[in-house]
């Protein structure tokens, strides 16, 4: 694939739409080493977003309409601030979502935030990359299949995934080897017959999500030398009807040290927002980054294949 075929094929810049999330990735400390994690986040992680960063994202919602804020890291549960942060995050039509693993809310020092979360009607998304045990667990990690079905009964006890209790629990999935994810209305169904018939469990929505061909990942693809393949599937699966609804249009994400980026993917990359709009969650400036020309590259590929790909699951036909 030729450095800069993705703003070749789009025809010239990609433009943001405005601001409807400010992403904050509060750091890569995390109790899990998934195999597809694109952030390459783990127990060993040492990047923990600064209190004064926290504070500029809060005093940025203040001064802004923007409507929702999506905490992800690493596991957020690690973070010692979260409590505080999730609070004054909370506010009367304001969305504030959670990306945790589930499995961290049974480690000692993170059981009581089951509570706190439908305290503040947090909204939750966690990864299971499939209904079946056997390959969630590769993927993710022995034994991570039956903690996270443990801790969706719990958060489905405190009226999480319950038609009408507006506590919304969306599951994540996302291929375990090289290829595409399936249609997505198609997995929702049988992820619906297996978790609720044998498991027990609700969830609301899913959402299906491609790998990105980055961190650990891009490790993967490259010691099965399925790298050359996969990059060539998504290129060639490239569908211009994604374009409108790619996150990056709609989306600041802010890292751990106050960078800001396009999207999570841009920062694992170390592509911070250019093109002369602000860098820093200490210089935003709302009018200028609601219309940014978007840093794009060929990494793009990932979420304009197929039906496309954003961290609200797929984004067109197809779903």
């Amino acid at each position: 694939m030729p450095a800069g075929a993705f703003e070749q094929r789009i025809g010239g810049p990609l433009t943001a739409a405005g601001i409807e999330v400010l992403q904050v990735n509060v750091g890569d400390r995390c109790n899990l080493s998934c195999r597809h994690c694109h952030v390459g986040a783990g127990p060993a992680g040492t990047r923990v977003m600064p209190r004064a960063i926290l504070e500029r994202c809060l005093a940025v919602l203040r001064a802004s309409a923007i409507p929702a804020v999506d905490v992800t890291g690493g596991a957020p549960e690690l973070h010692p601030d979260i409590r505080w942060f999730l609070r004054e995050c909370a506010a009367p039509g304001r969305r504030v979502t959670v990306r945790s693993n589930f499995a961290v809310l049974l480690e000692e020092g993170c059981r009581d935030l089951p509570d706190l979360y439908a305290d503040l009607r947090v909204e939750l998304v966690t990864s299971l990359p499939s209904w079946d045990e056997e390959h969630t667990d590769r993927q993710r990690g022995a034994g991570v299949f039956r903690k996270v079905v443990t801790v969706m009964r719990q958060l489905n006890e405190r009226g999480y995934g319950a038609p009408g209790s507006g506590l919304v629990l969306d599951v994540v999935h996302n291929p375990i080897g090289a290829y595409l994810p399936g249609c997505q209305a198609a997995l929702e169904r049988q992820y619906r017959e297996s978790l609720g018939a044998r498991q027990g469990v609700l969830f609301n929505r899913l959402r299906c999500i491609t790998n990105m061909p980055i961190g650990r990942f891009l490790d993967f693809l490259r010691r099965t030398e399925n790298r050359d393949e996969y990059l060539g599937t998504l290129e060639a699966s490239f569908n211009p009807a994604t374009l409108q609804s790619v996150m990056c249009r709609s989306m600041v994400s802010v890292g751990w040290d106050g960078t800001l980026y396009d999207c999570d993917f841009n920062q694992v990359l170390r592509l911070p927002i250019d093109h002369g709009a602000p860098a820093s969650i200490l210089a935003f400036d709302h009018e200028r980054l609601r219309r940014r020309r978007i840093t794009v590259g060929d990494h793009c590929f990932g979420c304009t294949a197929g039906p496309g790909s954003s961290c609200q699951g797929q984004a067109a036909a197809g779903r």
